[in-house]
């Protein structure tokens, strides 16, 4: 069971390179809740290839107004896929709005999609299909098996650096040297 204190709510969840599973291999997922039921995360760095915004906008019937920022959706895991994540900044005033950390939120209720599309939400945000979930003990176990490095979430990874960059620097902000780390697990 996880403590309060125990909780990676906040944190990044960074795949060691040994992970092969191909919903996480080399994947960042910011951790949105951890307790004794399981958590839930959001990954950061996969894109939707064949899939924008706008055209998320258009099947929801949302008005929008065309602009750089309607044009990725990120695949934010493999539970859920039909539905909408936002990770964002501020403000954190929408109907379903569960804060992560003091700098941002997740939040999945339409009048947040409907503020985005319309160039009126939040600043910074992610817009993803599915997110990533564990059951109870399931992300303990993981854990234990090293197949994750865990470290605070930093909103300027999520949101202003390079998707294709995401791992390489969270792993750096965590001092360590992508190249160095081992593609096998082990507990010492």
């Amino acid at each position: 069971m996880v403590s309060t204190q125990e909780s990676l709510k906040g944190h990044y969840l960074i795949a060691m390179p040994g992970l092969q599973d191909p919903n996480f291999h080399q994947t960042v997922t910011v951790i949105c809740e951890h307790n004794a039921e399981g958590a839930i995360g959001i990954v950061v760095n996969r894109i939707h290839t064949q899939l924008t915004c706008g055209e998320i906008f258009a099947e929801l019937e949302i008005d929008y107004e065309p602009t750089p920022s309607t044009t990725q959706v990120h695949m934010g895991g493999p539970v859920h896929m039909g539905e909408i994540f936002m990770l964002h900044g501020p403000p954190f005033t929408w109907e379903s709005c569960l804060m992560v950390s003091q700098t941002f939120a997740m939040s999945n209720s339409r009048d947040i999609v409907e503020a985005v599309a319309l160039n009126r939400g939040p600043e910074a945000y992610i817009l993803s299909l599915g997110c990533a979930g564990w059951g109870p003990g399931q992300l303990e176990a993981e854990l234990l098996e090293n197949a994750w490095l865990t470290c605070p979430a930093l909103d300027d990874v999520v949101f202003r650096c390079p998707v294709e960059n995401r791992w390489h620097e969270a792993v750096k902000r965590m001092g360590f040297d992508p190249m160095w780390l081992s593609s096998t697990s082990g507990n010492a």
